[in-house]
């Protein structure tokens, strides 16, 4: 008895003419067509709308070993170019991984999908990973808002997100990129960072995060130096700090916040592990130094 083809009669006679390509609308209404298909690997190009370009190569090498012990868990979605031609939409890991494990074949769905909706499917995919940092996440949200011309408001529908959540996440765009790199590297929180958007001035927002990362400072006291900052310069204090220093408290380093403030003038914290340590304020002249003087003594 001969095998039921499980594409059905109108797919397979879709996917056997060389002259159809299914990226239209009109079709189906453009929702999944058949069931699973195992389609050649050699026959399947990327997604030029990927919105993610690098991938780990540790990682694919491990997914690559489970494919190859437990083969293919989900399977990828592709369209349909024209005969054995194909074009990924989603699975771009999974694809490699495939290869790297020298499979021939991989499971997928076909599905119809324009241009459009292949970047807007590569863009929620890509969200909706758990493993991408801050900074990935945001540039997803600001292209998929950019590229499908979107509200905010469409964007958190589309993604299943509070529209709050893709404001703060694009807000970490604003940010300098120093401080972008450090969240991809996960040296400073997201809470962290969202801390220091509302300052202006680039200078005062990259001391108090150095400071911040030197000191250890929590969310509501980087909050905290923020507002009471707000109208006032900030040299940062933690420049060449020793490895074996210890970190300040928060209330020292509001102390020597606004002695800094008051002195106007930059201040250097020298502290070992067993607390021992001492303050070097320099001065370039003598003049400065009886205007330095003079501040001290007035101190209350």
């Amino acid at each position: 008895m001969k095998k039921e083809n499980a594409l059905g009669r109108g797919l397979s006679t879709i996917l056997s003419n060389e002259d159809t390509d299914i990226t239209s609308n009109e079709i189906s209404n453009n929702k999944l067509v058949g069931n699973i298909s195992h389609i050649k690997l050699s026959e399947i190009t990327t997604n030029p709308f990927q919105p993610r370009n690098y991938f780990d190569t540790q990682n694919l090498e491990e997914l690559a070993k489970s494919i190859d012990e437990l083969g293919i868990i989900q399977p990828i979605t592709v369209r349909k170019l024209g005969y054995d031609r194909y074009q990924l939409i989603s699975g771009e890991r999974r694809f490699k991984a495939s290869k790297i494990a020298c499979l021939d074949k991989i499971p997928a769905y076909i599905r119809i999908a324009n241009d459009q909706e292949m970047l807007e499917i590569a863009l929620v995919e890509n969200i909706q990973r758990e493993n991408l940092n801050p900074i990935e996440i945001a540039l997803s949200y600001q292209k998929l808002i950019k590229e499908c011309s979107l509200t905010q408001e469409k964007c958190s529908q589309r993604v299943g997100k509070k529209r709050s959540t893709i404001a703060n996440f694009l807000g970490l765009l604003k940010l300098p990129e120093e401080i972008q790199s450090a969240l991809k590297t996960k040296k400073i929180s997201m809470g962290k960072a969202r801390a220091l958007i509302n300052i202006k001035n680039k200078e005062k927002q990259l001391n108090i995060f150095h400071d911040a990362i030197a000191n250890q400072f929590s969310v509501r006291e980087i909050e905290q130096i923020v507002k009471e900052f707000k109208d006032y310069p900030y040299k940062r204090i933690s420049k060449n700090r020793h490895p074996n220093t210890n970190y300040l408290n928060f209330k020292t380093q509001q102390q020597i916040f606004h002695l800094n403030t008051i002195l106007d003038n930059s201040i250097d914290i020298k502290q070992n592990k067993k607390g021992d340590g001492k303050i070097i304020i320099k001065y370039q002249s003598e003049e400065e130094l009886k205007k330095l003087l003079n501040k001290l003594n007035n101190l209350e």
